[in-house]
């Protein structure tokens, strides 16, 4: 596989050229059908496009870029250029400037790691979704009484699968889990047996790469993970 050349992706285009086609729903609902979102944080913006070929060769078909990734928001305008047929989120979004400036970037879903009712109002006064972060049950339930499109767990790892277990088989049974933090090519099935809707992976799979063959033994890993996830059921909770 030949690099990227990096130049396509961080020349600026204006974000007034970027529009969402889809509505917040369908893009909530192809969020779960994919069961995969990338999270792309980084240091060095031109480290970008070369995770976004691979992403995209192995067949991922959403990808976070943060807030807190330099350039993120010229980053989430080239990938939808790029990359028409990914979806192309933003996270870190923690307040309603941070909406503002992911979504006239173009971001067709926001992550955020905390619980907040104001940042889904807004976005949803913009037809965005948002994956929201809670992590005790009372940040679910009020991340769910905010409309929150889909329940970010985070930070996962620290609370291990049985605690998603004893969330997601318990008394959130209707709530659409996407576990985030600690999760890797080794255990994301893990997660998915014990009541995940879909995962979130950032630097397991989404780490700078600099060669081709590094590149090609990432895009190997992260189309077998692709499969395999088509394998679990999609859960449609509303």
């Amino acid at each position: 596989m030949a690099m990227p050349d990096n130049s396509q992706m961080i020349e600026t285009i204006a974000p007034a050229s970027q529009s969402n086609t889809m509505t917040r729903d369908e893009v909530r609902q192809r969020l779960i059908r994919e069961k995969l979102v990338v999270i792309i944080r980084v240091t060095d913006p031109n480290d970008i496009p070369p995770i976004l070929a691979c992403m995209h060769k192995a067949g991922v078909g959403a990808v976070e870029i943060t807030s807190n990734t330099p350039g993120y928001q010229n980053a989430i305008t080239q990938a939808r250029t790029h990359y028409p047929d990914m979806l192309i989120g933003a996270g870190t979004i923690t307040d309603i400037s941070l909406v503002d400036e992911a979504t006239k970037a173009g971001a067709q879903f926001l992550v955020t790691p905390n619980t907040s009712a104001d940042v889904v109002r807004h976005a949803h006064s913009l037809d965005v979704p948002v994956v929201m972060g809670a992590l005790t049950p009372t940040d679910v339930v009020n991340a769910t009484q905010a409309k929150a499109d889909i329940v970010k767990l985070f930070p996962a790892g620290a609370m291990g699968t049985g605690y998603l277990k004893d969330l997601a088989k318990g008394p959130f049974l209707n709530t659409t889990f996407f576990p985030v933090g600690g999760i890797d090519e080794h255990n994301y099935q893990q997660w998915m047996q014990n009541g995940a809707a879909g995962i979130g992976i950032g630097g397991a799979l989404a780490s700078p790469v600099s060669s081709d063959e590094e590149a090609e033994t990432l895009i190997v890993k992260v189309s077998a993970m692709v499969e395999t996830l088509k394998k679990y059921p999609v859960k449609e909770a509303k």
